[in-house]
């Protein structure tokens, strides 16, 4: 039983899956779901803080190099631009929209995308952390009341 929970742990951890892939995934291995939870809120959660303060970093330093230059360049644009956008529309309501984006799963939000995007947006790390944290907490209890309810996202 500690493989699975170590398979949903690092599952949680993987950008683009992240929990929301791993609680139904914990409840077609047969995982107790209030466990699942707690395993996968933790995972998810882990990589925020290195989200933050380096993502941004790394991306400046590799927009000028040969190979993967034009690759970071394009995301460091894009992340801004809808940074900025995203600041527009929301406002003072910044730290909500951020809790929304990240807690709403549908495919290209979550722990590492809102991170991202609070980083370029130079969100203070405190709100930052929080606004994540929340937003994969309703995740979390989304996906686990899909999974309870038997829908499957696996079809």
């Amino acid at each position: 039983m500690l493989k699975k929970y170590i398979y949903i742990f690092l599952l949680s951890m993987v950008p683009i899956f992240e929990l929301r892939g791993a609680i139904p995934f914990s409840q077609m291995m047969g995982l107790p779901i209030v466990p699942s939870f707690i395993v996968c809120i933790i995972a998810n959660m882990l990589p925020v803080p290195i989200i933050y303060l380096f993502a941004r970093k790394v991306l400046i330093w590799g927009a000028d190099k040969p190979i993967i230059g034009k690759f970071f360049s394009f995301c460091l644009e894009k992340g801004e631009k809808g940074g900025k956008k995203l600041q527009a529309k929301a406002g003072k309501g910044l730290f909500v929209a951020l809790l929304l984006f990240v807690g709403i799963p549908v495919p290209g939000t979550g722990a590492w995308t809102g991170t991202l995007a609070a980083s370029i947006l130079d969100m203070d790390f405190k709100s930052t952390v929080a606004a994540v944290m929340l937003g994969v907490l309703l995740a979390g209890m989304i996906m686990m009341i899909v999974s309870l309810a038997g829908v499957s996202i696996f079809l």
